[in-house]
């Protein structure tokens, strides 16, 4: 058996906690739970399922609704084996972190002033615009789920965190101010760079 990707972590777990779920259905329940530090769109989430039921995970079974074509999938026994030695592998797990806002704003000394500025307000909207979804999705605090709204929190700090790094980059722009650099004596910035 293949070693699990994230993504193939993400829709062994969904089914696994939710049930018998058809690749519709997991996306709408990443749009409003994962998708904030996990995302999967359809082009991942059907070849996957796919995938997964190829090597044994899961299994499918066609139950159409009004007319339309459904293909619901379980987890397998092996389905759950693997999801459980993906969740206590002992390897580092990867962290990536792609944010084209940040990556923009790498390059904003290329901008004048002003531009600048704008580019730090749109990213402080965008994030905006991501807090307010992780608000709008607050799960159901459950015994059983926990860990769910555990992440649902980081979502929040997370988030938050950044837009209020935003606000204050913003004013120090408006101020003509930058956080102090290396060589003036801002030993943290040395050591990240």
């Amino acid at each position: 058996m293949r070693k699990l990707s994230g993504t193939s972590g993400l829709l062994l777990g969904m089914i696994s906690v939710k049930g018998r779920q058809t690749g519709y259905e997991i996306k709408r329940l990443v749009e409003v739970s994962t998708r904030f530090f996990w995302a999967a769109s359809p082009a991942q989430i059907y070849p996957e399922l796919r995938r997964l039921e190829s090597d044994g995970l899961l299994t499918s079974a066609e139950e159409p609704q009004g007319g339309r074509a459904r293909t619901v999938y379980s987890v397998t026994e092996t389905g759950e084996r693997a999801l459980r030695e993906w969740l206590t592998e002992s390897s580092a797990p990867g962290f990536e972190l792609r944010n084209e806002s940040l990556l923009k704003l790498f390059f904003a000394d290329a901008l004048p002033a002003e531009e600048q500025i704008e580019l730090v307000r749109a990213m402080r909207a965008k994030h905006e615009a991501i807090l307010d979804g992780i608000r709008k999705a607050t799960p159901a605090y459950r015994p059983d789920r926990q860990f769910g709204y555990v992440s649902w929190l980081y979502g929040l700090g997370l988030h938050g965190w950044i837009v209020d790094w935003c606000k204050q980059l913003e004013r120090d722009l408006a101020a003509g101010s930058m956080p102090l650099g290396p060589e003036e004596g801002d030993s943290s910035a040395s050591r990240a760079g």
